[in-house]
């Protein structure tokens, strides 16, 4: 009984550094695009992905089947509690450390090396690696660049939409106050801040841009921005949806609750890492990767959206990561302020991601099978 709470704990580990690494990834683009403040778009991130968490329960059967191994490995070692406990203590690890140092990486990549890892130390030849590629790496693989493609593309044709539609950018002149040191007007040597107004004129790199018409008879602007928390939400709510099967797998053989509990508590846990922990990675999504405005995040929230939501109904684990990533980064590559020392710094992390949880998940399981827990 005592390794079963073990595996419940390793799980909720897991599930919160992931949400830690991962729940930020949906609203990055308000932040980044100065629509909302950060902790504005942390409150949405988290009511999106609880939502996703919860309705996965209805959506998301395929995945939880996946992710529980089978068919990768022999049977009974799935229904191993070590051999779930030495996963879920692999991946967590990994997306723990990847969170500390304010890297973007899959939780997916680490939950598959997690299974690579303890598969091989189990049954070393006798996994499927045919198996491994197809249902596994393939879309992981393949996700990153069909977002890089397809929002790159969308935010061209948004752009000449934008401008055949007579709808400009606006320039800007930022007013605000600013706070001086001046002689102190208190007794002793202490000194008092005092507001004073000022006026600057900005480039559009240095205050937050606006569109200036109509579309439809609706003031353009609003719009977009509306347009932008929708899709931001439904980024959210997808990873949710996406993300929380592939935990309830590991926790299957536990008997300890039925489905929805389990997801129920997941859920809780999932958004706590994120309300807790998400601060590094946002960093990293909103500020480095590229620098966009409100089009060019609602655009690469939409194909972010769309491409983890169809994967989750037809059972394709892909990386809500790596597609997020791939669609910021394929608008900065059209506007012409993607960071690529950045990207390839993700890129790396991503690279050592699998191997790295695939490492671990071998070591914790070694230990487990030598010490008959």
């Amino acid at each position: 009984m005592m390794i079963v709470i073990f595996l419940l704990l390793a799980v909720l580990f897991l599930t919160y550094f992931n949400g830690a690494n991962d729940n930020f990834k949906g609203v990055a683009t308000l932040w980044g695009s100065g629509t909302l403040s950060y902790r504005s778009a942390l409150v949405l991130a988290t009511v999106a992905t609880f939502a996703g968490s919860i309705c996965s329960y209805f959506f998301a059967a395929t995945l939880i089947k996946n992710f529980s191994g089978k068919g990768l490995v022999p049977d009974h070692f799935i229904q191993s509690v070590p051999f779930a406990l030495s996963v879920a203590l692999g991946a967590g690890t990994t997306v723990l450390l990847a969170t500390r140092f304010g890297f973007p990486i899959s939780t997916t990549h680490s939950l598959v090396g997690g299974l690579i890892g303890a598969g091989v130390v189990a049954v070393g030849t006798a996994v499927k690696f045919s198996t491994l590629g197809t249902t596994f790496l393939l879309p992981l693989l393949l996700s990153p660049l069909i977002a890089v493609l397809a929002s790159g593309s969308l935010y061209s044709l948004f752009h000449k939409a934008r401008k055949a539609a007579g709808i400009q950018e606006e320039s800007c002149i930022c007013i605000g106050k600013k706070w001086i040191p001046v002689a102190a007007i208190t007794s002793g040597s202490h000194f008092q801040s005092l507001p004073i107004l000022q006026a600057t004129v900005a480039t559009n790199d240095e205050c937050l841009m606006q569109y200036n018409g109509r579309f439809l008879g609706i003031s353009f602007q609003p719009l977009l921005n509306n347009l932008h928390y929708i899709s931001a939400g439904i980024v959210s709510f997808a990873r949710g949806l996406n993300d929380t099967p592939k935990f309830v797998s590991l926790l299957l053989i536990t008997q300890l609750f039925n489905i929805p509990v389990y997801i129920g508590l997941l859920a809780c846990v999932m958004v706590t890492g994120g309300l807790l922990n998400a601060r590094r990675v946002a960093q990293t999504m909103s500020k480095k990767i590229s620098r966009f405005n409100h089009g060019q995040g609602f655009t690469a929230n939409m194909v972010t959206g769309f491409l983890v939501i169809t994967a989750s109904v037809f059972g394709m684990p892909v990386s809500t990561t790596h597609v997020s990533v791939g669609s910021i980064f394929g608008v900065g590559v059209i506007n012409h302020t993607a960071n690529p020392n950045e990207m390839m710094k993700i890129l790396l992390s991503w690279v050592l991601t699998l191997p790295l949880a695939a490492l671990l998940s071998s070591c914790f399981y070694f230990i487990f099978k030598n010490i008959q827990l």
